[in-house]
């Protein structure tokens, strides 16, 4: 067989001449990182395309068909270790409960991810409320906060004093003893 032609690795880029048994098959030079690169990309690519694969070979190793040793207890995450897994597999068996326990973590960690994060403004005060908004001229238009100044806002009667007096009546006003004395 005549010697291939060189062609460019896909992975450093240099020039190369392919091995004879490959020929033009071949797309990376031989050197070790180089096809360490590519097997990478290969087998990234293999389990981007058969992504149920992992989870079923790692059940499969975990139960093998002759019996031994049971095998150590599925690590799964924080709420999922409170359940009682030597029930589920009575019930299920060893791969059925295996099978549950990453169903139950992807559930989980599917679920995680449909929260939004929430961002925290370290400008306000917590538990405070935004200012209520007054009418301020006659118009249909124009508001206008109050609660900056805290001042009182008008056509609103409270059942407590103005903010800024001491509580109970008024100066000069008569008291229940005052009524009876007489």
């Amino acid at each position: 067989m005549p010697d291939a032609r060189k062609k460019p690795c896909r992975i450093c880029r240099r020039w190369f001449r392919p091995d004879p048994r490959i020929g033009n098959r071949q797309r990376a030079c031989g050197k070790p990182e180089c096809q360490t690169s590519r097997r990478k990309k290969t087998q990234a690519s293999w389990r981007a395309h058969n992504p149920s694969y992992g989870a079923a070979y790692r059940i499969d190793q975990r139960h093998p068909p002759d019996p031994g040793p049971p095998p150590e207890p599925l690590r799964v995450p924080a709420p999922l270790d409170k359940l009682p897994w030597d029930l589920a597999k009575d019930q299920f068996g060893g791969k059925g409960a295996d099978f549950i326990g990453v169903m139950g973590t992807l559930l989980l960690y599917a679920a995680k991810d449909q929260f939004n994060a929430y961002v925290i403004d370290s400008a306000k005060r917590s538990g405070t409320l935004p200012g209520l908004l007054e009418k301020t001229k006659s118009g249909f238009v124009h508001t206008e906060t109050r609660a900056a100044n805290n001042a009182p806002i008008a056509g609103i009667s409270s059942t407590g004093p103005t903010p800024g007096t001491a509580p109970g009546p008024p100066p000069g006003a008569p008291t229940a003893l005052d009524r009876f004395a007489g």
